[in-house]
Protein backbone atom coordinates (compact mmCIF):
# COMPACT_ATOMS: atom_id res chain seq x y z
CA UNK A 1 0.00 0.00 0.00
CA UNK A 2 1.49 3.41 -0.92
CA UNK A 3 2.56 5.54 2.01
CA UNK A 4 1.10 9.01 2.48
CA UNK A 5 3.42 11.98 2.37
CA UNK A 6 3.53 15.05 4.57
CA UNK A 7 4.28 18.53 3.30
CA UNK A 8 4.71 21.73 5.22
CA UNK A 9 4.78 25.13 3.54
CA UNK A 10 5.57 25.57 -0.10
CA UNK A 11 7.04 28.88 -1.21
CA UNK A 12 4.46 29.49 -3.91
CA UNK A 13 3.11 32.97 -4.43
CA UNK A 14 -0.63 33.37 -4.02
CA UNK A 15 -2.35 35.23 -6.83
CA UNK A 16 -5.57 37.10 -6.28
CA UNK A 17 -6.32 37.46 -9.99
CA UNK A 18 -9.36 35.90 -11.57
CA UNK A 19 -9.14 32.24 -12.57
CA UNK A 20 -7.84 31.93 -16.13
CA UNK A 21 -9.52 29.71 -18.67
CA UNK A 22 -12.68 29.29 -20.71
CA UNK A 23 -16.20 29.43 -19.26
CA UNK A 24 -19.03 28.17 -21.50
CA UNK A 25 -22.69 28.87 -20.81
CA UNK A 26 -24.37 26.04 -22.70
CA UNK A 27 -27.52 27.00 -24.59
CA UNK A 28 -26.84 30.73 -24.24
CA UNK A 29 -26.79 32.89 -27.36
CA UNK A 30 -24.90 35.94 -26.05
CA UNK A 31 -21.89 36.57 -23.82
CA UNK A 32 -22.55 37.38 -20.19
CA UNK A 33 -20.59 38.56 -17.17
CA UNK A 34 -21.34 36.76 -13.92
CA UNK A 35 -19.52 37.73 -10.72
CA UNK A 36 -17.03 39.63 -12.86
CA UNK A 37 -16.15 36.62 -15.01
CA UNK A 38 -16.95 36.31 -18.70
CA UNK A 39 -19.10 33.40 -19.88
CA UNK A 40 -19.29 32.57 -23.58
CA UNK A 41 -22.20 31.09 -25.55
CA UNK A 42 -21.53 27.52 -26.65
CA UNK A 43 -22.18 27.81 -30.38
CA UNK A 44 -18.50 28.11 -31.25
CA UNK A 45 -17.51 25.03 -29.24
CA UNK A 46 -20.18 22.36 -29.72
CA UNK A 47 -20.31 19.78 -32.48
CA UNK A 48 -23.15 17.39 -33.05
CA UNK A 49 -25.98 19.91 -33.00
CA UNK A 50 -28.43 19.72 -30.16
CA UNK A 51 -31.24 22.01 -29.13
CA UNK A 52 -30.96 25.06 -26.88
CA UNK A 53 -33.54 25.34 -24.12
CA UNK A 54 -34.40 28.01 -21.58
CA UNK A 55 -35.76 27.24 -18.12
CA UNK A 56 -38.39 29.52 -16.65
CA UNK A 57 -37.74 28.48 -13.07
CA UNK A 58 -37.28 31.52 -10.85
CA UNK A 59 -34.31 32.16 -8.56
CA UNK A 60 -31.83 30.22 -10.70
CA UNK A 61 -28.25 31.33 -10.96
CA UNK A 62 -27.69 32.68 -14.49
CA UNK A 63 -25.70 29.76 -15.92
CA UNK A 64 -28.51 27.34 -15.00
CA UNK A 65 -31.22 29.17 -16.93
CA UNK A 66 -30.14 27.71 -20.28
CA UNK A 67 -28.94 24.30 -21.44
CA UNK A 68 -28.26 22.34 -24.58
CA UNK A 69 -30.12 19.06 -25.08
CA UNK A 70 -29.09 16.27 -27.46
CA UNK A 71 -31.00 13.38 -29.07
CA UNK A 72 -30.87 10.19 -27.04
CA UNK A 73 -29.37 7.96 -29.74
CA UNK A 74 -27.43 5.17 -28.04
CA UNK A 75 -23.75 5.11 -28.93
CA UNK A 76 -23.64 8.70 -30.13
CA UNK A 77 -21.56 11.34 -28.38
CA UNK A 78 -21.91 15.11 -28.54
CA UNK A 79 -18.74 17.06 -27.94
CA UNK A 80 -17.39 20.45 -26.94
CA UNK A 81 -13.93 21.19 -28.33
CA UNK A 82 -11.98 23.88 -26.48
CA UNK A 83 -8.63 25.41 -27.35
CA UNK A 84 -6.12 24.97 -24.53
CA UNK A 85 -2.43 25.44 -23.81
CA UNK A 86 -0.53 22.22 -24.46
CA UNK A 87 0.95 20.71 -21.26
CA UNK A 88 -1.06 23.04 -19.02
CA UNK A 89 -3.04 21.49 -16.17
CA UNK A 90 -6.76 22.20 -16.16
CA UNK A 91 -9.59 21.89 -13.72
CA UNK A 92 -12.52 20.81 -15.89
CA UNK A 93 -16.02 21.16 -14.45
CA UNK A 94 -19.34 20.23 -16.02
CA UNK A 95 -22.64 21.41 -14.55
CA UNK A 96 -26.08 19.91 -15.15
CA UNK A 97 -29.42 21.32 -14.04
CA UNK A 98 -32.24 19.25 -15.45
CA UNK A 99 -35.21 21.44 -14.54
CA UNK A 100 -37.70 18.97 -16.01
CA UNK A 101 -36.93 19.80 -19.66
CA UNK A 102 -37.77 16.25 -20.80
CA UNK A 103 -40.70 15.88 -18.42
CA UNK A 104 -40.91 15.90 -14.63
CA UNK A 105 -40.40 12.14 -14.30
CA UNK A 106 -37.56 11.75 -16.80
CA UNK A 107 -34.20 12.96 -15.46
CA UNK A 108 -31.61 11.44 -17.78
CA UNK A 109 -28.62 9.25 -17.01
CA UNK A 110 -25.77 9.37 -19.53
CA UNK A 111 -22.02 9.14 -19.99
CA UNK A 112 -19.40 11.86 -19.74
CA UNK A 113 -16.15 11.62 -21.71
CA UNK A 114 -12.95 13.67 -21.56
CA UNK A 115 -10.85 13.43 -24.73
CA UNK A 116 -10.84 9.67 -25.39
CA UNK A 117 -11.40 8.60 -21.78
CA UNK A 118 -14.67 7.56 -20.16
CA UNK A 119 -14.97 9.93 -17.19
CA UNK A 120 -18.22 9.26 -15.34
CA UNK A 121 -21.87 8.31 -15.52
CA UNK A 122 -23.90 11.50 -15.08
CA UNK A 123 -26.96 10.79 -12.94
CA UNK A 124 -29.08 13.86 -12.24
CA UNK A 125 -31.97 11.99 -10.59
CA UNK A 126 -31.27 12.60 -6.90
CA UNK A 127 -30.21 16.23 -7.33
CA UNK A 128 -33.28 16.95 -9.48
CA UNK A 129 -35.58 15.59 -6.78
CA UNK A 130 -33.84 17.90 -4.29
CA UNK A 131 -34.05 20.90 -6.64
CA UNK A 132 -30.28 21.03 -7.07
CA UNK A 133 -27.80 21.05 -9.92
CA UNK A 134 -25.16 18.34 -10.38
CA UNK A 135 -21.52 19.05 -11.10
CA UNK A 136 -18.55 16.88 -11.99
CA UNK A 137 -14.99 18.09 -11.64
CA UNK A 138 -11.63 16.70 -12.61
CA UNK A 139 -8.00 17.65 -13.13
CA UNK A 140 -6.46 16.81 -16.50
CA UNK A 141 -3.37 17.64 -18.52
CA UNK A 142 -3.83 19.23 -21.93
CA UNK A 143 -1.90 16.83 -24.15
CA UNK A 144 -2.71 18.73 -27.33
CA UNK A 145 -3.90 22.15 -28.43
CA UNK A 146 -7.53 21.21 -27.85
CA UNK A 147 -9.47 19.22 -25.28
CA UNK A 148 -12.90 17.72 -25.76
CA UNK A 149 -15.67 17.02 -23.29
CA UNK A 150 -18.51 14.89 -24.61
CA UNK A 151 -21.84 13.67 -23.31
CA UNK A 152 -22.66 10.20 -24.59
CA UNK A 153 -26.14 8.77 -25.02
CA UNK A 154 -26.66 5.23 -23.77
CA UNK A 155 -29.49 2.89 -22.83
CA UNK A 156 -29.79 3.79 -19.14
CA UNK A 157 -32.89 5.96 -19.69
CA UNK A 158 -35.05 7.23 -22.55
CA UNK A 159 -34.42 10.86 -21.62
CA UNK A 160 -32.21 13.14 -23.74
CA UNK A 161 -28.72 13.96 -22.41
CA UNK A 162 -27.93 17.63 -21.83
CA UNK A 163 -25.41 20.04 -20.32
CA UNK A 164 -25.77 23.43 -18.60
CA UNK A 165 -22.21 24.72 -18.25
CA UNK A 166 -18.62 23.77 -18.95
CA UNK A 167 -15.48 25.28 -17.40
CA UNK A 168 -11.78 24.93 -18.20
CA UNK A 169 -9.63 26.63 -15.54
CA UNK A 170 -5.81 26.63 -15.67
CA UNK A 171 -4.23 25.37 -12.45
CA UNK A 172 -0.85 26.25 -11.01
CA UNK A 173 1.82 23.71 -11.99
CA UNK A 174 2.33 22.73 -8.36
CA UNK A 175 -1.25 21.60 -7.73
CA UNK A 176 -1.60 17.84 -7.37
CA UNK A 177 1.78 17.53 -9.08
CA UNK A 178 2.59 14.17 -7.49
CA UNK A 179 0.15 12.68 -10.03
CA UNK A 180 1.41 11.35 -13.35
CA UNK A 181 -0.96 13.35 -15.52
CA UNK A 182 0.51 11.86 -18.70
CA UNK A 183 -1.16 8.59 -17.72
CA UNK A 184 -3.90 9.59 -15.27
CA UNK A 185 -6.52 12.19 -14.55
CA UNK A 186 -8.15 13.00 -11.22
CA UNK A 187 -11.94 12.80 -10.90
CA UNK A 188 -13.27 14.63 -7.85
CA UNK A 189 -15.06 12.49 -5.28
CA UNK A 190 -15.26 14.93 -2.35
CA UNK A 191 -13.87 18.29 -1.25
CA UNK A 192 -15.00 19.61 2.13
CA UNK A 193 -14.27 22.12 4.83
CA UNK A 194 -14.65 20.31 8.15
CA UNK A 195 -16.38 22.11 10.98
CA UNK A 196 -17.69 24.65 8.45
CA UNK A 197 -21.43 25.16 7.93
CA UNK A 198 -21.60 28.17 5.63
CA UNK A 199 -22.11 28.41 1.85
CA UNK A 200 -19.74 26.69 -0.55
CA UNK A 201 -16.27 28.22 -0.41
CA UNK A 202 -15.15 29.17 -3.95
CA UNK A 203 -13.70 32.14 -5.84
CA UNK A 204 -12.59 34.68 -4.69
CA UNK A 205 -11.59 32.70 -1.57
CA UNK A 206 -10.28 29.92 -3.79
CA UNK A 207 -8.21 31.48 -6.58
CA UNK A 208 -9.04 28.59 -8.95
CA UNK A 209 -12.76 28.54 -8.11
CA UNK A 210 -12.67 25.04 -6.68
CA UNK A 211 -15.77 24.21 -4.65
CA UNK A 212 -15.21 23.43 -0.96
CA UNK A 213 -18.50 22.17 0.44
CA UNK A 214 -19.42 22.40 4.12
CA UNK A 215 -19.16 19.09 5.91
CA UNK A 216 -22.52 18.72 7.58
CA UNK A 217 -21.41 16.35 10.32
CA UNK A 218 -20.55 18.29 13.48
CA UNK A 219 -18.55 16.77 16.31
CA UNK A 220 -17.21 19.81 18.08
CA UNK A 221 -16.36 22.55 15.63
CA UNK A 222 -14.60 25.66 16.79
CA UNK A 223 -13.13 28.91 15.59
CA UNK A 224 -9.54 28.63 14.39
CA UNK A 225 -8.80 32.26 13.56
CA UNK A 226 -5.28 32.41 15.00
CA UNK A 227 -3.55 30.15 12.50
CA UNK A 228 -1.07 31.65 10.03
CA UNK A 229 -1.30 29.37 7.00
CA UNK A 230 0.25 30.73 3.79
CA UNK A 231 1.09 29.07 0.48
CA UNK A 232 0.26 25.54 1.64
CA UNK A 233 0.70 22.71 -0.86
CA UNK A 234 -2.22 22.54 -3.36
CA UNK A 235 -3.06 26.13 -2.33
CA UNK A 236 -6.28 25.51 -0.38
CA UNK A 237 -8.17 28.73 0.42
CA UNK A 238 -7.34 30.31 3.77
CA UNK A 239 -11.03 30.32 4.63
CA UNK A 240 -11.06 26.55 5.17
CA UNK A 241 -8.64 27.05 8.08
CA UNK A 242 -10.95 29.46 9.90
CA UNK A 243 -13.00 26.50 11.16
CA UNK A 244 -12.02 23.03 12.23
CA UNK A 245 -13.53 19.79 13.38
CA UNK A 246 -11.97 18.96 16.74
CA UNK A 247 -12.41 17.81 20.28
CA UNK A 248 -10.70 19.51 23.17
CA UNK A 249 -10.59 16.27 25.08
CA UNK A 250 -8.16 13.48 24.36
CA UNK A 251 -10.71 11.52 22.34
CA UNK A 252 -10.72 10.09 18.85
CA UNK A 253 -12.67 11.56 15.93
CA UNK A 254 -14.37 9.24 13.46
CA UNK A 255 -15.64 10.48 10.10
CA UNK A 256 -17.51 8.76 7.32
CA UNK A 257 -15.74 10.63 4.55
CA UNK A 258 -16.08 10.83 1.62
CA UNK A 259 -19.74 10.96 2.60
CA UNK A 260 -20.92 8.63 -0.19
CA UNK A 261 -19.60 5.17 -1.15
CA UNK A 262 -16.81 5.29 -3.72
CA UNK A 263 -15.87 3.00 -6.58
CA UNK A 264 -13.20 0.36 -6.09
CA UNK A 265 -10.17 2.23 -7.37
CA UNK A 266 -7.02 4.06 -6.35
CA UNK A 267 -7.65 7.50 -4.91
CA UNK A 268 -5.67 10.68 -4.38
CA UNK A 269 -6.37 11.85 -0.81
CA UNK A 270 -5.21 15.15 0.68
CA UNK A 271 -6.06 16.11 4.27
CA UNK A 272 -5.35 19.65 5.51
CA UNK A 273 -4.53 20.66 9.09
CA UNK A 274 -3.67 23.83 11.02
CA UNK A 275 -4.17 24.66 14.69
CA UNK A 276 -2.88 27.34 17.04
CA UNK A 277 -2.51 24.72 19.78
CA UNK A 278 -0.08 21.89 19.12
CA UNK A 279 -1.91 18.61 18.60
CA UNK A 280 -0.35 15.20 18.01
CA UNK A 281 -2.41 12.32 16.66
CA UNK A 282 -2.42 9.44 14.20
CA UNK A 283 -4.64 8.98 11.16
CA UNK A 284 -6.27 5.72 10.06
CA UNK A 285 -8.33 5.09 6.94
CA UNK A 286 -10.56 2.03 7.22
CA UNK A 287 -8.42 0.97 10.20
CA UNK A 288 -5.26 1.05 8.06
CA UNK A 289 -2.52 3.43 9.37
CA UNK A 290 -2.35 6.49 7.14
CA UNK A 291 0.03 8.70 9.15
CA UNK A 292 1.46 8.21 12.65
CA UNK A 293 1.99 10.93 15.27
CA UNK A 294 1.14 13.91 13.12
CA UNK A 295 2.16 17.14 14.88
CA UNK A 296 -0.21 19.92 13.81
CA UNK A 297 0.87 23.54 14.24
CA UNK A 298 -0.50 26.93 13.27
CA UNK A 299 1.75 26.98 10.17
CA UNK A 300 -0.37 24.25 8.61
CA UNK A 301 0.42 21.07 6.71
CA UNK A 302 -1.11 18.59 4.32
CA UNK A 303 -0.88 14.82 4.35
CA UNK A 304 -1.54 13.21 1.00
CA UNK A 305 -1.46 9.85 -0.76
CA UNK A 306 -1.38 9.57 -4.52
CA UNK A 307 -2.82 6.08 -4.98
CA UNK A 308 -4.69 4.90 -1.90
CA UNK A 309 -7.10 2.02 -2.60
CA UNK A 310 -10.69 2.69 -1.55
CA UNK A 311 -14.03 1.07 -2.26
CA UNK A 312 -17.48 1.45 -0.74
CA UNK A 313 -17.86 3.32 2.55
CA UNK A 314 -14.75 5.04 3.94
CA UNK A 315 -14.02 5.66 7.61
CA UNK A 316 -11.33 8.12 8.75
CA UNK A 317 -10.23 7.94 12.38
CA UNK A 318 -8.05 10.54 14.10
CA UNK A 319 -6.61 9.09 17.32
CA UNK A 320 -4.65 11.14 19.92
CA UNK A 321 -1.09 9.99 20.37
CA UNK A 322 0.11 8.69 23.71
CA UNK A 323 0.55 11.54 26.18
CA UNK A 324 -1.39 14.03 24.08
CA UNK A 325 -3.55 16.35 26.16
CA UNK A 326 -5.64 17.77 23.33
CA UNK A 327 -7.73 15.78 20.90
CA UNK A 328 -7.19 15.73 17.15
CA UNK A 329 -8.46 18.28 14.63
CA UNK A 330 -8.96 18.51 10.87
CA UNK A 331 -9.76 21.47 8.62
CA UNK A 332 -10.35 20.22 5.10
CA UNK A 333 -9.99 17.30 2.74
CA UNK A 334 -9.97 16.41 -0.94
CA UNK A 335 -10.47 12.98 -2.47
CA UNK A 336 -10.15 12.16 -6.16
CA UNK A 337 -10.50 8.89 -7.99
CA UNK A 338 -7.36 8.26 -10.01
CA UNK A 339 -8.65 7.86 -13.56
CA UNK A 340 -6.36 5.93 -15.93
CA UNK A 341 -6.46 7.68 -19.29
CA UNK A 342 -7.67 5.68 -22.25
CA UNK A 343 -5.32 7.52 -24.55
CA UNK A 344 -6.03 9.65 -27.59
CA UNK A 345 -6.20 8.68 -31.23
CA UNK A 346 -2.94 9.59 -32.93
CA UNK A 347 -3.02 13.31 -33.73
CA UNK A 348 -2.11 12.75 -37.38
CA UNK A 349 -5.14 10.46 -37.82
CA UNK A 350 -7.45 12.89 -36.01
CA UNK A 351 -6.37 15.83 -38.17
CA UNK A 352 -6.72 13.74 -41.34
CA UNK A 353 -10.24 12.65 -40.39
CA UNK A 354 -11.21 16.22 -39.58
CA UNK A 355 -10.08 17.25 -43.08
CA UNK A 356 -12.05 14.35 -44.58
CA UNK A 357 -15.06 15.49 -42.55
CA UNK A 358 -14.68 19.05 -43.85
CA UNK A 359 -14.53 17.84 -47.46
CA UNK A 360 -17.82 15.96 -47.09
CA UNK A 361 -21.05 17.90 -47.43
CA UNK A 362 -22.92 15.54 -45.11
CA UNK A 363 -20.48 13.66 -42.85
CA UNK A 364 -21.80 10.99 -40.46
CA UNK A 365 -23.56 12.73 -37.56
CA UNK A 366 -21.53 11.10 -34.81
CA UNK A 367 -18.14 12.21 -36.11
CA UNK A 368 -17.44 14.21 -32.95
CA UNK A 369 -14.70 14.02 -30.34
CA UNK A 370 -12.08 11.29 -30.45
CA UNK A 371 -12.57 8.93 -33.43
CA UNK A 372 -11.45 5.72 -31.68
CA UNK A 373 -12.06 6.23 -27.98
CA UNK A 374 -13.87 5.25 -25.86
CA UNK A 375 -14.54 2.04 -27.80
CA UNK A 376 -18.31 2.18 -27.35
CA UNK A 377 -18.34 5.61 -29.00
CA UNK A 378 -16.13 4.94 -32.03
CA UNK A 379 -17.09 7.03 -35.05
CA UNK A 380 -19.41 5.45 -37.60
CA UNK A 381 -17.45 3.59 -40.26
CA UNK A 382 -14.16 3.73 -38.34
CA UNK A 383 -12.24 0.70 -37.14
CA UNK A 384 -9.26 1.22 -34.88
CA UNK A 385 -6.35 -0.74 -33.49
CA UNK A 386 -5.09 0.94 -30.36
CA UNK A 387 -4.81 4.63 -31.19
CA UNK A 388 -4.59 4.16 -34.98
CA UNK A 389 -7.38 4.18 -37.55
CA UNK A 390 -6.99 1.00 -39.61
CA UNK A 391 -10.10 0.98 -41.81
CA UNK A 392 -12.73 3.34 -43.15
CA UNK A 393 -16.07 1.85 -44.26
CA UNK A 394 -18.67 4.41 -45.36
CA UNK A 395 -20.30 2.31 -48.07
CA UNK A 396 -23.80 3.39 -49.06
CA UNK A 397 -23.91 6.28 -46.57
CA UNK A 398 -25.35 8.84 -49.03
CA UNK A 399 -22.18 10.93 -48.82
CA UNK A 400 -21.50 13.83 -51.17
CA UNK A 401 -18.57 16.17 -51.56
CA UNK A 402 -14.97 15.27 -52.32
CA UNK A 403 -12.31 12.99 -50.86
CA UNK A 404 -9.68 15.01 -49.02
CA UNK A 405 -6.02 14.28 -49.92
CA UNK A 406 -5.40 14.24 -46.17
CA UNK A 407 -6.78 10.72 -46.05
CA UNK A 408 -3.31 9.67 -47.21
CA UNK A 409 -1.92 10.80 -43.85
CA UNK A 410 -3.66 7.92 -42.05
CA UNK A 411 -0.77 5.59 -42.75
CA UNK A 412 -2.18 2.66 -40.75
CA UNK A 413 -5.15 2.28 -43.12
CA UNK A 414 -5.46 -1.17 -44.65
CA UNK A 415 -8.98 -0.88 -46.03
CA UNK A 416 -11.05 1.95 -47.52
CA UNK A 417 -14.65 1.31 -48.56
CA UNK A 418 -16.45 4.36 -49.95
CA UNK A 419 -18.60 2.71 -52.62
CA UNK A 420 -22.16 3.63 -53.57
CA UNK A 421 -22.09 7.28 -52.53
CA UNK A 422 -22.09 10.52 -54.51
CA UNK A 423 -18.48 11.56 -54.04
CA UNK A 424 -16.92 13.65 -56.80
CA UNK A 425 -13.64 15.27 -57.80
CA UNK A 426 -10.28 13.59 -58.34
CA UNK A 427 -8.97 10.49 -56.62
CA UNK A 428 -6.14 11.71 -54.36
CA UNK A 429 -2.62 10.29 -54.32
CA UNK A 430 -2.71 7.46 -51.77
CA UNK A 431 0.80 6.11 -52.33
CA UNK A 432 1.78 6.88 -48.71
CA UNK A 433 -0.66 4.18 -47.53
CA UNK A 434 1.97 1.45 -47.68
CA UNK A 435 -0.22 -1.29 -46.13
CA UNK A 436 -3.45 -0.50 -48.00
CA UNK A 437 -5.04 -3.75 -49.22
CA UNK A 438 -8.55 -2.71 -50.29
CA UNK A 439 -9.74 0.46 -52.05
CA UNK A 440 -13.42 0.55 -53.03
CA UNK A 441 -14.52 3.78 -54.76
CA UNK A 442 -17.11 2.26 -57.09
CA UNK A 443 -20.54 3.79 -57.82
CA UNK A 444 -19.59 7.43 -57.20
CA UNK A 445 -18.91 10.49 -59.37
CA UNK A 446 -15.11 10.59 -59.22
CA UNK A 447 -13.54 12.27 -62.26
CA UNK A 448 -10.10 12.76 -63.78
CA UNK A 449 -7.45 10.11 -64.22
CA UNK A 450 -6.53 7.15 -62.07
CA UNK A 451 -3.35 8.05 -60.14
CA UNK A 452 -0.58 5.80 -61.43
CA UNK A 453 0.93 5.88 -57.94
CA UNK A 454 -1.73 3.40 -56.82
CA UNK A 455 0.31 0.77 -58.60
CA UNK A 456 3.20 1.47 -56.25
CA UNK A 457 1.27 0.17 -53.23
CA UNK A 458 2.67 -3.36 -52.97
CA UNK A 459 -0.02 -4.57 -50.57
CA UNK A 460 -3.00 -3.48 -52.75
CA UNK A 461 -5.20 -6.48 -53.59
CA UNK A 462 -8.60 -4.96 -54.51
CA UNK A 463 -9.23 -1.77 -56.48
CA UNK A 464 -12.87 -1.16 -57.48
CA UNK A 465 -13.44 1.96 -59.62
CA UNK A 466 -16.42 1.03 -61.80
CA UNK A 467 -19.34 3.40 -62.39
CA UNK A 468 -17.53 6.72 -61.98
CA UNK A 469 -16.61 9.48 -64.45
CA UNK A 470 -12.95 8.63 -64.78
CA UNK A 471 -11.04 9.35 -67.99
CA UNK A 472 -7.61 8.93 -69.51
CA UNK A 473 -5.71 5.68 -69.63
CA UNK A 474 -5.62 2.96 -67.03
CA UNK A 475 -2.02 2.99 -65.74
CA UNK A 476 0.17 0.06 -66.72
CA UNK A 477 1.27 -0.12 -63.10
CA UNK A 478 -2.25 -1.38 -62.32
CA UNK A 479 -3.14 -3.47 -65.36
CA UNK A 480 0.07 -5.42 -65.02
CA UNK A 481 0.04 -5.71 -61.24
CA UNK A 482 0.14 -9.33 -60.09
CA UNK A 483 -2.51 -10.40 -57.59
CA UNK A 484 -4.64 -7.27 -58.01
CA UNK A 485 -8.43 -7.61 -58.44
CA UNK A 486 -9.03 -4.52 -60.62
CA UNK A 487 -12.54 -3.47 -61.66
CA UNK A 488 -12.89 -0.42 -63.88
CA UNK A 489 -16.08 -1.12 -65.86
CA UNK A 490 -18.91 -0.56 -66.51
CA UNK A 491 -18.97 3.21 -66.48
CA UNK A 492 -15.99 5.56 -66.90
CA UNK A 493 -14.60 6.78 -70.24
CA UNK A 494 -11.11 5.45 -70.53
CA UNK A 495 -9.07 5.92 -73.71
CA UNK A 496 -7.30 3.05 -75.38
CA UNK A 497 -3.59 2.73 -74.68
CA UNK A 498 -1.30 3.86 -77.50
CA UNK A 499 -0.07 1.11 -79.84
CA UNK A 500 3.14 -0.49 -78.69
Amino acid sequence: MPLPLLLLLSLLPISLSQPKGTLINCGAVVESKIDGREWLPDTGFVSGGGTTKTLNTSALVPILTTLRSFPNIAGRKYCYNVQVYRNAKYMVRTTYYYGGVNGPSSPPVFDQIIDGTFWAVVNTTEDYVNGMSSYYEGVFLAQGKTMSVCVGANTYTDSDPFISALEFVILHDSLYNSTDFKSNGLSLVARHGFGYNGPIIRYPDDQFDRFWEPFGETINDSSNANVSVSGLWNLPPLKVFESELTTNQSLSIELNWPPKPVQDANHYIALYFADSRDRVFSIFINSVPYYKDLNVTEAGLVVYATKWPLGGTTNITLTPSSGSVLGPSINAGEAFQVLPLGGRTLTRDVIALERVKESLENPPPNWNGDPCLPRQYTWTGIACSGIRVVSLNLTNMGLSGSLSPNIANMTALSDIWLGNNNLSGPIPDLSSLKILETLHLEDNQFSGVIPSSLGNIDSLRELFLQNNNLTGQVPNSLTGKSGLNLRISPGNSFSAPPPS
